[in-house]
């Protein structure tokens, strides 16, 4: 018999975070022209909700694999939401998953504390908030406002990491993990 990396448990537990983080997704996708217009300065918060996946399953699972899933799983629910930004989640799902599975990797997948997930965090914050500065030509904004943006763009990914930690160290301890091993 051959084992899979990630079994079915574990696949169905990523999707079941995938359907709840991509709703959450969805209704970010919906708002997001409205904060763009009212006010863009805020944006990293809306934007950062986007972590949730890759931290929550990360949290319960500790196991290669998981953010990348459970955040493609969510892009997908996402995009059920909000058709229009099935690019735009697919792609926000594969790097920021991407950047999650790489800092674990970098520590081959077993420091598991909360430093690690911050540090994802930063990177993906610093990533975006100067993507987004220019993408969205926030350098006409006044000058309170660009300050605004680049801090609201690296706390928001904090923000949302330490609410995902929350709520995956809650899932682990109600044993949503219990029985699943690392490969």
């Amino acid at each position: 018999m051959t084992r899979t990396l990630l079994s079915t448990r574990v696949l169905l537990v990523c999707a079941a975070l995938g359907v709840a983080t991509g709703l959450l997704g969805g209704v970010a996708g919906a708002i997001t022209p409205v904060v763009i217009a009212a006010a863009p300065w805020a944006y990293g918060l809306v934007l950062g909700s986007h972590v949730l996946p890759g931290i929550i399953a990360q949290q319960v699972f500790r196991l290669p694999l998981v953010a990348l899933t459970t955040h493609v799983l969510a892009a997908l629910v996402a995009s059920a939401v909000n058709p229009a930004w099935i690019g735009r989640f697919l792609g926000t799902a594969l790097l920021f998953g991407a950047i999650q599975e790489g800092v674990a990797a970098l520590t081959r997948y077993r420091s598991w504390g909360a430093w690690r997930f911050f540090a994802a965090a930063l990177v993906i914050g610093v990533l975006v908030a100067v993507v987004v500065f220019f993408a969205a030509n926030l350098g006409k904004l006044p000058a309170w406002a660009q300050i605004a943006y680049l801090v609201i763009a690296l706390a928001g990914p904090v923000v949302w990491t330490a609410a995902g930690l929350g709520v995956g160290e809650s899932l682990r301890r109600a044993g949503v993990a219990r029985g699943v091993r690392a490969g």
